[in-house]
């Protein structure tokens, strides 16, 4: 199913001094409203294969983070700590109550482990898909060629700037602390120009996030590129229904 096939209602949310375009699919009922955050530079439709069939069960919010999408700019830094900030009240002034379930792809992670740090009382739950460990350049990045660090670091003109983003990184795992709500952690295992030993060692950095919470479950998606959602999108499905 496509976003395209399933209706949706497309809102526009004042946050701080700018407006957030935010998709609600499905309705908000007794079980957990799934937030889904996308990867750096990317947007709601990240997720065009996944929200339909998740609203089946529950509501689900999709948002394009400041300067992303259909929505407008922010003015202040790229940071996570300001994005959770901006999701958070975003959520109070759309009246969606808690328990949410957190689910991020990539930096989206990042973000959606703060949030669940930051007000724990909020959040029932949290997948976190290929999501960019905190410790991503020091102990990944050097393995790579220097060809592959260099786009890695070149990438970064869409949101933050490369600085932001390593604040970010740095802001997570300074704030880290154990959860006590069901973790489903879900890596990539045929990632795109990774050798054997990087996709090893991307593999043991994945699981070393299950420590994030006392409950924790690591899923392999064998056949996925970094984008699960999109090579194996039952995968990623199936995680968020069982959490559910």
């Amino acid at each position: 199913m496509k976003m395209s096939d399933c209706l949706f209602e497309e809102k526009y949310v004042k946050v701080k001094h700018f407006n957030i375009c935010v998709k609600v699919f499905g309705e908000q009922k007794w079980k957990p409203t799934v937030v889904m955050d996308a990867g750096y530079g990317d947007y709601s439709k990240t997720w065009e294969n996944i929200a339909p069939v998740i609203a089946e069960e529950t509501g689900v919010i999709l948002y394009d983070r400041a300067g992303l999408g259909n929505s407008e700019k922010s003015s202040t830094p790229r940071t996570s700590d300001n994005m959770v900030d901006e999701l958070k009240e975003m959520l109070t002034e759309m009246n969606i109550h808690p328990p949410y379930l957190l689910v991020g792809h990539s930096f989206g992670g990042v973000n959606m482990r703060l949030f669940a740090t930051k007000y724990p009382e909020k959040v029932s739950g949290l997948i976190l898909v290929d999501s960019t460990p905190e410790d991503y350049r020091e102990d990944f990045l050097p393995t790579m060629p220097a060809e592959f660090q260099k786009a890695y670091k070149d990438q970064f003109v869409y949101e933050s700037n490369y600085k932001e983003f390593i604040e970010s990184l740095k802001l997570v795992k300074k704030s880290r602390k154990q959860l006590n709500i069901p973790l489903a952690v879900i890596a990539a295992g045929k990632k795109a120009h990774y050798s054997a030993s990087s996709q090893q060692l991307w593999n043991n950095m994945q699981k070393e996030l299950l420590t994030i919470s006392t409950n924790s479950r690591f899923i392999l998606a064998e056949n996925s590129a970094h984008y699960i959602q999109y090579d194996e999108p039952m995968v990623v499905v199936e995680a968020i229904k069982r959490l559910i």
